[in-house]
């Protein structure tokens, strides 16, 4: 066994971390329109960008153990429109979100109808781009209900909407979400049904509905199947997140896509289209997405505050050298 002081001056060299799906996406750029930073890292911010990820909408949801009080709604949305905005522009990234009661949480009613009192106080809020992710997860009378009065706040604000499909009976829940949007008289471009797979994509396109598919390890949808459904149903109204979050996830998942649609042979066109033009022209009927502000947010200051604080720590300098086995 060795020690530091073993290791000759080659040994301490700096190690190149060059995953070769860059290689294939060198110059593209992406818009994660579903991806949950809140519960990510600086350094996912930091690959993201490195991937050539220039903006993302992060939609308000479930934090992985249920909240208690309104009070914890409320923080937490205005989290989403200050410090996780910042802290993504301290990587060049632009961040915009989605506001809504999520569908787990609708169960509580009690809760949910103090968290309904406070939406209209964050829907409006610069950087809100749509109403969400809200829908069904057990497809109850409380998840409906909730769902059918979040609709309403859309349609007043003029707000596209984010629709959860669930994962269990999910061709059935996502007839139902769609069904029910239709009856408040929401137009389908202003519905964006996510989690999308082979069962449900024919019939929310067919229906004239944005189709939303999450790359994510092991459940949902893996990005060989992505590859394969783009070949089928080209690239229209079609887009690709991660929905990363708290759980195994990649919140790469956007330009690994990219990189494998590439690599499939998929025209670069309707690369651009799934991950990126497609997020930006739905969210875009928001009138809070500019794309020339994805330019004004690569123009970084790491030494910036929010309320006092910020990404450094001490005397830490803007950016580690991620190449470097030496932290310093």
């Amino acid at each position: 066994m060795c020690g530091i002081h073993d290791l000759t001056e080659k040994d301490l060299q700096p190690l190149t971390y060059s995953p070769a799906y860059l290689n294939k996406i060198k110059g593209m750029r992406f818009f994660d329109p579903h991806v949950h930073m809140t519960a990510r890292t600086t350094d996912d911010y930091q690959a993201m960008a490195d991937a050539g990820v220039v903006a993302i909408i992060e939609p308000a949801f479930w934090l992985g153990q249920p909240r208690t009080g309104v009070d914890t709604f409320r923080d937490y949305f205005s989290s989403l429109l200050g410090w996780e905005r910042f802290r993504a522009s301290q990587f060049g990234i632009k961040h915009y979100c989605t506001i809504g009661l999520n569908s787990k949480e609708a169960n509580n009613e009690k809760l949910a109808e103090a968290v309904m009192e406070i939406l209209p106080q964050f829907i409006y809020k610069e950087g809100v781009v749509g109403v969400g992710e809200i829908g069904f997860d057990d497809q109850t009378p409380l998840e409906e209900k909730y769902y059918r009065a979040q609709l309403e706040l859309a349609k007043e604000a003029g707000l596209p909407v984010q629709i959860h499909t669930p994962h269990r009976d999910k061709k059935k829940g996502t007839q139902r979400s769609m069904d029910i949007a239709l009856e408040h008289g929401l137009e389908p471009h202003m519905i964006i049904v996510d989690h999308n797979n082979e069962e449900t994509v024919k019939e929310v396109l067919d229906r004239g509905f944005w189709a939303a598919f999450t790359i994510y390890p092991f459940t949902k949808m893996g990005n060989e199947r992505m590859v394969a459904v783009v070949k089928q149903y080209g690239s229209e109204r079609i887009m690709v997140n991660s929905a990363a979050d708290w759980g195994i996830s990649d919140p790469l998942a956007v330009p690994k896509t990219a990189a494998l649609m590439h690599e499939s042979g998929i025209d670069l066109n309707d690369i651009h289209l799934v991950t990126y033009t497609n997020a930006v022209k739905a969210f875009a009927q928001s009138g809070q997405i500019n794309e020339a502000d994805f330019d004004v947010a690569a123009n970084i200051d790491q030494s910036e505050k929010f309320n006092g604080s910020s990404i450094l720590r001490g005397g830490q300098q803007p950016r580690i050298d991620k190449n470097t086995t030496i932290i310093r």
